[in-house]
């Protein structure tokens, strides 16, 4: 069996300047709280649909992504690029684990929320990077 630490990259340590950065700092309190309600909002009397309606899955998530953007233009309007990530899945029982690498610029964000009932599951991740 291989050693897996040698397959890791070496790491590396950049430097960063102690100067502040010059965009604006984007509150991902307001955000999370706006993602909170909106999850909630939209799935406290929805279930997950019949084989025949599963079109309802693509247009939720298509409405929590755009409305999500455009709060967070609302939010901070300059200095970001914005990026939203939003899954749906039938909740059966199942567990689940994910995990994100990145490198960050010193005032990019992540914003993310989970809701969940007893037919489905939908997590939410929003980035401003």
């Amino acid at each position: 069996m291989a050693n897996v630490s040698a397959l890791r990259s070496p790491t590396v340590t950049t430097p960063r300047s102690d100067a502040p950065s010059p965009r604006p700092k984007f509150d991902t309190d307001l955000l999370k709280a706006y993602i909170k309600m909106l999850l909630s909002s939209t799935f406290q009397n929805n279930s997950w649909p019949e084989a025949k309606d599963r079109e309802k899955v693509k247009a939720w998530i298509r409405e929590i992504g755009e409305r999500v953007k455009e709060r967070m233009i609302e939010i901070q309007p300059r200095g970001y690029k914005y990026v939203i990530l939003t899954q749906i899945n039938e909740n059966l029982g199942q567990g689940g684990r994910a995990d994100m690498v990145c490198h960050w610029e010193d005032g990019d964000v992540i914003a993310q929320e989970m809701y969940s009932n007893d037919s489905l599951i939908c997590i939410c991740i929003a980035l401003a990077i």
